[in-house]
């Protein structure tokens, strides 16, 4: 099992669609720096002050302890906004990394942009899965399964895409090749992420 700019445009959806096939690692992004500068004696202007650091999306993600699986599963670091895009991501994985979840939140500017990365992300499935069966999915809004062997034939995956307001939530299952996650572990998994995207987001 397995899961994965701020753009209003298509092409944002498919960067984030292309990231799904790189595994999460690394941590959160670097806070800004404390240093501060002084004025000058005399001078009327207040001291500089550093860049204001960019949200913490990482809240929005679910626990390892959100996972119900007879398997144990680990988290990995949770990075937040990955190259200097809106919203987070984790990978959580078994010992062996037989079974891997990628979980990844986009933040874009508004509901639409959501969908527009959304709609982008379903038609670039095609590079991640081999032959994909596309199902819609009863979470979110506008939830979608994309599901098939990697094009290599070393895995299955299982892909769930869904929009929350103005978040766009992917979860990527990864596992045996020919074998799929359970229907029901698959939906409490995303039903978590969504509860957690709604509470993080005040929706």
């Amino acid at each position: 099992m397995r899961v994965s700019r701020t753009a209003q445009t298509i092409a944002a959806g498919v960067a984030v669609a292309t990231a799904l096939t790189v595994s999460v690692a690394g941590c959160g992004s670097k806070p800004a720096s404390s240093t501060s500068s002084t004025s000058k004696p005399g001078s009327s202007s207040p001291a500089t002050t550093p860049t204001a650091q960019q949200n913490d999306y990482t809240g929005l993600l679910i626990k390892v302890t959100d996972i119900n699986a007879p398997i144990q599963f680990t988290a990995g670091p949770p990075t937040n906004n990955a190259n200097g895009q809106p919203g987070a991501a984790i990978t959580f994985s078994t010992d062996d990394n037989s079974h891997v979840i990628k979980d990844t939140i986009q933040v874009l500017a508004d509901p639409g942009a959501a969908t527009n990365a959304l709609n982008a992300a379903k038609g670039a499935q095609g590079n991640n899965v081999k032959n994909p069966a596309t199902s819609p999915f009863e979470v979110g809004t506008g939830g979608t399964t994309v599901s098939g062997n990697s094009p290599d034939n070393s895995k299955g995956i299982l892909v769930v895409l869904f929009t929350e307001g103005k978040a766009f939530v992917t979860l990527e299952f990864d596992g045996p090749v020919d074998s799929l996650p359970p229907q029901d572990f698959v939906t409490d998994v995303a039903q978590k992420q969504l509860a957690a995207v709604k509470k993080g987001l005040g929706g």
